[in-house]
């Protein structure tokens, strides 16, 4: 779910500087002007930037001739898919760290719930928790938040909980799915992080853990530009990533994927963690 809180915006170089957002666009301007008068001019804010700097993301994958002659599924295309899919993981897990670090946001954009507010207490009221933190966020920038990020535990915890239950259960839906539980909490988009990756001792763990990201995110266009206010965004090289294939010592053709990107919450915010969610 990477690239819905951090959508891709292209960039000309590998490093530079991005504007941090103020709050210009709120203030009340004096607009009206009197017959040869001087036109009412906005001091502009001085922005601050957010320093970047692009990594590169590299890897490839290498098939015998053997193999490929051998090859019944298409060896290649498994091939591509192997080195795009690490690569798309490897991107997840940056910014889940980054979304669910609690340093990354000011104490009115964040809460950890205490034992009897978690998601899986029957005493908690996840709705008002959620309501609260939308609020905060348009205390702040004053836009709601449009986007909910969740991971599949807390999720599973939702769908179950009797604060949700209660609300449709006169419904002719039987099952909490996500797109009723993101009518529900009133986002124009719910996504469940889902992805798992395996650690060092072969134990697949949950790239997000227990927590919640409220964020606001500007609608997908055709091209956006890091001018826009969003909470966060994944600054990428124009004309990347790249797919090429090179041959090794004569029997070993070599697929290869090359990406330069970097994830940067550039609108801290305009986004809010809630922490421990479950017990």
């Amino acid at each position: 779910v990477a690239n819905y809180l951090f959508p891709l915006v292209s960039v000309n170089k590998e490093g530079g500087k991005i504007p941090q957002f103020t709050k210009e666009a709120f203030k009340i301007y004096n607009t009206e002007r009197a017959i040869r008068a001087d036109s009412n001019r906005i001091n502009p804010t001085v922005n601050t930037t957010i320093d970047f700097v692009l990594t590169e993301h590299d890897l490839e994958y290498p098939m015998d001739y053997r193999e490929i002659n051998e090859d019944m599924l298409n060896l290649k295309m498994h091939a591509t898919n192997v080195v795009t899919d690490a690569i798309a993981l490897r991107k997840e897990k940056l910014c889940a760290n980054m979304a669910q670090l609690a340093t990354n946001y000011a104490s009115t954009n964040k809460v950890t719930l205490a034992a009897a507010d978690q998601f899986d207490a029957s005493t908690s009221d996840p709705i008002a928790t959620i309501d609260t933190a939308r609020s905060a966020v348009r205390s702040q920038i004053a836009k709601n938040p449009n986007v909910i990020v969740m991971s599949n535990a807390v999720f599973v915890a939702l769908k179950n909980h009797a604060a949700i239950t209660d609300k449709v259960k006169y419904t002719q839906h039987a099952v909490v799915t996500a797109e009723l539980l993101r009518q529900l909490l009133q986002f124009d988009a719910l996504y469940v992080a889902s992805a798992v990756y395996e650690d060092a001792s072969g134990v697949l763990q949950d790239v997000w853990t227990d927590s919640v990201v409220l964020a606001y995110v500007p609608e997908a266009k055709q091209s956006r530009s890091f001018y826009e206010p969003s909470y966060g965004y994944t600054l990428q090289m124009k004309n990347y990533p790249l797919v090429d294939t090179y041959d090794e010592k004569g029997k070993v053709k070599v697929v290869r994927n090359t990406d330069l990107f970097v994830p940067k919450i550039v609108g801290a915010d305009a986004g809010y963690l809630i922490i421990d969610c479950l017990s």
